[in-house]
């Protein structure tokens, strides 16, 4: 087997962190007062790209950037596609249940259920990390102990599943598959294309285009009343916000390095510019929607994402500035583990009833403190890994 060292480009998991903290600090603002408005979410019609509206498509982009460094590692590591595949796919679940898992918990009904959405959560990150932390690989008896917290882990999630009752008497149904479950459905199509196509930056852009075709298709209204094009579990745009990171990453494998980085810096800003004049003509005919996930929504960022990592990439691999971003690096290399914290903390603070004084939900000392709070998230994420305590999928 090719013990070949994996490639790491310093600028993909620095863009990821920045994305995490940022997702991290725009899922706490909600309920601040006097913030504001173009922080927030735009509203399901409002024509506005919010600062909010632009972090989860910044994931998408820097998970397809990614794939294409992640899966050549590991055909150099001697992996066939076939087992790719097989991770891929698992990979795939993992998010999918999760996703339905954390999008179901706002509609649980504690008195059918016979449990608080505070305890159900804290059971269901207890689950997910029994299920998916890191385990180190072992024949002795330890490695049949984690054999069997893996097992009570999928058993608490069972439990959690059969128990559940909605507030309108429903089961456990997909609705839209929370965030995790949408990065699923984005990561299967954007690694399957890639598996498929590989290093071929014509094949991949002709996959974007598709996918961007469709999503003007569907934006037109072409596709309703189509029952099988509707149960699409997501929408094309969001798939082409993977794909375009996916060119991007094939992109910078072939043409950024650091001796000679001005022809990668020259294309990504001019890639910007283009979609940015898409989105101004697309914005003719429709609004900016993340909710709606409409294309000039999808142009708008790309005219962001391009350039902006074009400046990560320069300022981190070029420059060597990367210990700027020491404080929030681990939210690049944890990053599911980041994501999954709040979702205790939030429910401890409720079983213990702990509410912020008012003054510090109200205006700049609210931003302050939703940005605390994503640094100390970050901080617990950095101790769990140095107590080798992380979420790997």
């Amino acid at each position: 087997m090719n013990k070949t060292k994996s490639i790491r480009v310093e600028a993909l998991d620095i863009f990821r962190a920045i994305t995490m903290f940022l997702m991290l600090f725009v899922n706490d603002i909600p309920g601040l007062k006097n913030i504001p408005h173009w922080l927030l979410h735009a509203a399901t019609n409002e024509d506005m790209l919010g600062f909010s509206d632009t972090i989860f498509p910044a994931f998408l982009f820097a998970m397809g950037m990614a794939i294409p460094y992640a899966i050549h590692n590991r055909l150099k590591k001697g992996d066939t596609t076939i087992k790719i595949g097989r991770h891929i796919f698992w990979r795939t679940l993992a998010l999918l249940i999760m996703g339905l898992f954390t999008v179901n918990i706002g509609h649980l009904d504690p008195i059918e259920t016979g449990m608080t959405s505070s305890a159900f959560m804290l059971l269901m990150v207890l689950a997910f990390f029994l299920i998916w932390s890191v385990y180190p690989k072992t024949d002795d008896w330890k490695g049949n102990l984690f054999i069997a917290m893996k097992i009570v882990g999928i058993i608490i999630l069972v439990y959690l599943f059969v128990i559940y009752e909605g507030k309108n008497g429903e089961s456990f149904p997909p609705r839209w598959w929370g965030i995790l479950g949408l990065i699923g459905w984005t990561y299967v199509l954007s690694a399957g294309i890639y598996l498929i196509t590989r290093e071929n930056l014509l094949y991949n852009s002709i996959a974007l285009i598709a996918l961007i075709a469709l999503s003007l298709l569907s934006a037109a209204g072409i596709f309703q009343g189509r029952p099988i094009i509707n149960q699409i579990p997501s929408q094309a745009t969001l798939y082409a916000f993977g794909m375009a990171g996916v060119c991007a990453g094939v992109f910078m494998r072939k043409y950024a390095n650091k001796e000679k980085p001005k022809h990668f810096f020259i294309v990504m800003t001019a890639i910007g510019v283009v979609s940015l004049i898409i989105a101004i003509i697309t914005h003719q005919f429709w609004i900016i929607s993340k909710i709606q996930a409409t294309p000039t929504w999808f142009f708008y960022c790309c005219a962001i994402f391009f350039p902006l990592f074009a400046f990560v990439f320069w300022l981190t691999d070029i420059k060597g500035k990367s210990s700027w971003f020491d404080i929030i690096k681990p939210a690049g290399t944890v990053t599911l583990t980041c994501y999954i914290i709040p979702y205790a903390w939030y429910s401890l603070q409720t079983i213990i009833g702990f509410n912020y004084p008012d003054w510090m939900m109200t205006g700049i000392a609210g931003i302050i403190k939703s940005l605390i709070f994503s640094l100390a998230i970050i901080g617990i994420a950095w101790l769990l890994m140095k107590a080798k305590i992380r979420l790997k999928i």
